[in-house]
């Protein structure tokens, strides 16, 4: 299992990711106290605010005074367990401060939420007449991931590989992440996890992104490792050192490259 922990400078921001913050402080908030209810009524309430694909379509009642559409919203702060909560939660925490901080706190929440809501739509249009409610903040966060990988593709995370800490690209993280839903959506596995909704939610986030991200913005922006002989960045970051002057600053040790996947 592949669990990422920070990416890059994860406590630099120029403007603190608030709306990150919030997202995960409202999700963890609404699943403690949902969880201090019996099962009974956690499942009751799972029914009540949960997206249920035949009640978003109107083909059966729900029963429930939340009105179907807004399920759509509600299902997003729900989820079935702690596993899942932590799961979509480090995600989150990861990769979303990187999309606010690019697109602005604001632009981050609608593109958060239309990505959720369209992730779950796709889910039911694929089992309009199913009955069981989807929760959950992973159609949303994989919206996320996908504007993740237009906006920085090259940025190194680290990653809990098994038991190990090891550094490796983003693109490799998220991209293996995508192929793997891609795949398990095709071949329709039934272990209880939405996967059209992810690739649904995939699908919305690269074009929100596109659609919501200010001109100044580039897409794929690789960001490489300081060169500790030069003082910057190689690839246009920083001053490259003369031609054929490869010794490092005076008093200093010169390190053997480095390599990351």
């Amino acid at each position: 299992m592949v669990i990422p922990l920070y990416d890059e400078n994860p406590l630099k921001w120029p403007v603190p990711p608030f709306v990150t913050w919030g997202l995960i402080a409202v999700n963890l908030l609404v699943f403690l106290v949902v969880s201090a209810n019996s099962d009974s009524d956690v499942q009751l309430i799972l029914d009540s605010f949960g997206a249920i694909p035949s009640a978003v379509f109107h083909h059966t009642a729900t029963g429930s005074w939340c009105p179907p559409e807004l399920t759509l919203v509600t299902s997003m702060f729900l989820h079935n367990g702690w596993g899942h909560i932590l799961g979509n939660m480090i995600y989150l925490w990861v990769f979303g401060d990187d999309i606010e901080e690019a697109i602005g706190p604001l632009r981050f929440l609608l593109f958060y939420f239309l990505s959720g809501i369209v992730a779950t739509l796709a889910y039911c249009a694929l089992h309009p007449h199913s009955t069981t409610p989807l929760v959950g903040a992973s159609g949303a966060i994989a919206g996320v991931l996908a504007a993740y990988l237009l906006l920085r593709p090259c940025a190194k995370v680290a990653v809990l590989l098994f038991r190990v800490v090891v550094r490796i690209r983003a693109y490799w993280v998220i991209g293996g992440w995508v192929i793997l839903q891609l795949y398990l959506s095709v071949s329709g596995a039934d272990d209880g996890v939405a996967y059209a909704a992810h690739v649904g939610g995939l699908a919305a986030g690269a074009v929100l992104f596109l659609l919501l991200r200010p001109a100044t913005v580039d897409l794929f922006e690789c960001i490489e490792e300081p060169d500790p002989a030069v003082g910057g960045y190689w690839g246009g970051r920083g001053t490259p050192p003369p031609l054929g002057d490869d010794r490092p600053p005076s008093g200093e040790i010169a390190e053997s490259p480095r390599q990351y996947l």
